[in-house]
């Protein structure tokens, strides 16, 4: 069996392939992401396609090619959940059998009591609201006195937004990070997220300094084993935040999709032995929550255009992994995270080409079958699929 020196896993943050069985529990029969870019007319994903991307078990988009180039299959989530930190978790090998707090309601007094004495600002807001509606109707409030917009939404997510011309930037980091010292227990959200704002009345706009202050993994990931066998672990994107730094050697923080796929370029240009652990959020935050799937679209034909560069800087011994992490269906009537099967695309030299690798239960295929690439031992969920795909 050939080994891996390095392989890249890039998770195109939420680009779901159709709704799973259970969709319906979570709100989201039918729904699924690539369908809608498709139904656009302008998703052209060429290199992605002979990957076999619509080679796949029960896509509804494209046409499958006759010789794939990659192994591709799909898998769903074990988790019970549908947001990016339990989707993350789970490709690392660690599954949520219990989900993660939500709040529909918004949250309850004593938390936004505690979280107002140990900050010193009021609480505006309080409740599920998409993040561009909440600026027009909070935003003007906020720049009034001391105070700060605090909501959520169907994910495990305490985001708090502030105007930078009142709070600065590393006020509301200090603020995210009392949150997250306060949000312990029954009320350990996945995610507090710095959501910082710029504009004028009623224009608005979210700036790309956001910043997610994660909940620690519970147990061991791909990353924690990776890195305690010697070998290199650097995070791409928001990889860091989502996994609190645990298990990471060597983080690259980015603000955009074209940020991760240039560093990543940078990277395959780099000596090392271990993981590339790639996250591209544009997907999901510019364009799946906003319903644009035009826009969505586009970001994947980039995406394919980037790729078409980086398969041949791809060394002898290298592997790259494409996946996601969830759904988040640009055509739904909702803004929300969608229960969907996401894709697994594999290639590389050792990869035999053409595989089907069918439907598979759990992300965690993804962390076991990395350690084993890497002549890796780690006690982490998931069963390897090396064995179907070298």
């Amino acid at each position: 069996m050939a080994i891996a020196k390095r392989v890249f896993l890039i998770v195109l943050d939420s680009f779901g392939i159709g709704a799973m069985p259970d969709a319906d529990r979570f709100g989201d029969a039918g729904s699924n992401t690539l369908r809608s870019c498709f139904r656009t007319r302008r998703l052209s994903v060429p290199e992605m396609g002979r990957l076999g991307l619509f080679n796949i078990d029960g896509v509804e988009a494209g046409s499958p090619v006759a010789a794939p180039t990659g192994a591709f299959g799909r898998l769903a989530e074990s988790s019970q959940g549908k947001d990016t930190t339990i989707g993350h978790w789970e490709i690392a090998g660690l599954v949520s059998p219990v989900p993660l707090p939500t709040y529909p309601n918004g949250f309850p007094a004593e938390i936004i009591g505690a979280f107002e004495r140990a900050t010193g600002y009021k609480a505006l807001c309080n409740a599920p609201f998409s993040g561009t509606e909440v600026l027009r109707q909070f935003g003007a409030e906020q720049m009034q006195g001391k105070n700060v917009i605090v909501y959520t939404s169907a994910d495990s997510v305490f985001q708090v937004a502030a105007h930078t011309d009142v709070v600065p930037l590393e006020e509301l980091y200090r603020i995210c990070r009392v949150a997250r010292e306060l949000l312990v227990g029954p009320h350990s959200v996945g995610r507090v997220i710095a959501r910082p704002f710029a504009g004028q009345a009623p224009d608005f706009y979210r700036t790309s300094d956001r910043h997610d202050f994660s909940l620690s993994p519970p147990g061991a990931t791909v990353l924690d084993a990776v890195s305690g066998a010697g070998m290199q672990t650097i995070a791409v994107g928001k990889i860091s935040d989502i996994f609190a730094g645990k298990g990471i050697g060597e983080t690259h923080p980015t603000k955009s999709n074209d940020e991760g796929m240039a560093c990543t370029s940078r990277l395959l240009e780099t000596d090392f032995t271990g993981l590339c652990f790639v996250n591209l959020v544009d997907f999901d935050m510019l364009y799946g929550h906003r319903n644009d799937a035009g826009g969505y679209a586009d970001a994947l034909n980039r995406f394919d255009v980037w790729l078409g560069r980086a398969l041949p800087a791809l060394r002898e011994d290298d592997i790259l992994m494409i996946t996601a992490d969830h759904g988040c269906d640009p055509g739904a009537p909702g803004t929300d995270h969608s229960r969907e099967y996401v894709p697994l695309l594999i290639c590389g030299r050792p990869v035999q080409p053409g595989r089907n690798l069918g439907t598979r239960q759990g992300f965690a295929h993804i962390g076991k079958t990395i350690l084993d690439f890497l002549g890796v031992e780690g006690g982490i969920a998931g069963s390897t699929l090396v064995d179907l795909v070298l």
